[in-house]
């Protein structure tokens, strides 16, 4: 793609430039976007976002229907994994969305509507409080509000063992709030293999980064890297990331920190570190683990950030069957389920039809359980089944046959 930039040649406009001149126009992003496939526009595609960014950057200009296309992108990168030019589209959104804001301000409700959202869910603690007074007045909510509050888990005990072999985990923001079992879960299937973890508080950034806060998405990551530094020192043997859409964050600190002569260098080791927990266990003798599916049927959700971010496409598949589970067919698997971070709130309507769609792709086969390896899919899938939806660390840790999410009484 030939382009003609007018805008100042800052770091992030040459990035986007060289972005936009790997894409050969070719539309096959548009077989597997999710909101080409629902809404049938052009413009709603990788391809139609590409050119309305392009176009920002060549004339400067940009109105509510350019903002209005970038924000309908999940930033699933269902395309970057289509794309045979290897068109860095994540990173070009991201670039693009910083801008429109300062090219097409946003109407004030929905400026504080986001101010709001960034000042509360990456922050544990204040998320905490709005979580427990949601819960509070949950029962008197509509069904479609209550549906989006998750009840507490009853969380499994806690492995105190401590082994030679170390590795560091990342609590992260929200998920210690609504699925504290999950990093219990790993704890205790690493503690089988002779691994320890350390835990560290905090959010990744992500949140801040796709909501065009790239600042604060960049104090995030600093403060985790000098959190995280002296355990790496120590010699950890890796970072182990539990949900995809951190791990796809944190594996991606290195690039979004190159420019900072402080922090390049540890934001490169952070990255090579960070492993998704299904590349740890992948690489550890599991015999030990290998019964523990007893031919239970399972549904997995491959999330966005597994698949396309990270690239992990039948890694954890292939666990579960090791592990003796019986893995149901989904059709469209490479399809996002609506979660994407803060696009339920963002884009209810359109969230609700990919969840729709999803989960009846999920179902179709008949399975026990669904699983996957995200927090906020699992937030999202199970507002809308009767079934149980966990993370599937959870089944290989759970010694029972039928794992389920035990609610206390809100």
């Amino acid at each position: 793609m030939q382009t003609s930039i007018t805008q100042p040649r800052t770091p992030d406009i040459e990035e986007a430039d060289a972005i936009l001149r790997s894409c050969v126009h070719c539309g096959f992003c548009t077989a597997t976007c999710p909101t080409y496939q629902l809404l049938g526009s052009e413009l709603d595609s990788p391809r139609g976002r590409i050119y309305l960014i392009k176009e920002m950057l060549e004339t400067g200009k940009a109105t509510g229907k350019t903002r209005l296309h970038l924000d309908r992108c999940l930033t699933c990168r269902s395309c970057e994994t289509t794309c045979p030019s290897g068109v860095r589209y994540g990173q070009l959104i991201d670039i693009g969305r910083e801008i429109v804001e300062e090219k097409a301000p946003r109407p004030l409700v929905e400026k504080l509507f986001r101010r709001a959202m960034l000042a509360t869910i990456p922050h544990t603690a204040r998320m905490s409080v709005a979580l427990s007074a949601a819960r509070l007045i949950r029962p008197l909510l509509p069904k479609s509000l209550r549906s989006k509050i998750p009840a507490r888990q009853k969380t499994m005990p806690e492995t105190a063992a401590t082994h030679k072999r170390r590795m560091l985990m990342p609590d992260g923001c929200v998920q210690p709030l609504t699925a504290p079992n999950t990093n219990l879960a790993a704890a205790a299937v690493l503690d089988r293999l002779g691994i320890s973890l350390i835990k560290a508080s905090g959010c990744c950034g992500a949140l801040n980064q796709h909501l065009s806060d790239p600042d604060g998405a960049k104090d995030m990551m600093r403060r985790n890297i000098d959190t995280w530094w002296p355990h790496i020192i120590d010699g950890i043997e890796a970072i182990a990331m539990t949900a995809s859409g951190c791990g796809l964050m944190v594996k991606e600190y290195g690039a979004l920190l190159k420019g900072d002569a402080d922090y390049a260098a540890k934001a490169a080791r952070v990255s090579e570190l960070a492993k998704d927990i299904s590349e740890i266990i992948g690489r550890e003798n599991i015999d030990s683990l290998s019964h523990a599916g007893h031919g239970m049927r399972v549904a997995y959700h491959s999330s966005c950030t597994s698949q396309h971010g990270q690239k992990l496409s039948g890694k954890v598949e292939a666990l579960l069957a090791r592990c003796g589970y019986e893995l149901t067919p989904v059709a469209d698997s490479h399809l996002c389920c609506g979660a994407a971070g803060t696009y339920t709130l963002t884009q209810p309507e359109l969230s609700s039809q990919l969840l729709a769609n999803k989960l009846a792709a999920l179902e179709a086969n008949g399975p026990e359980v669904i699983a996957t390896a995200n927090v906020g899919c699992q937030m999202h899938l199970a507002s809308s089944t009767s079934l149980p939806v966990v993370h599937w660390i959870e089944l290989l840790a759970s010694s029972s046959n039928k794992p389920t999410i035990k609610e206390e009484t809100v």
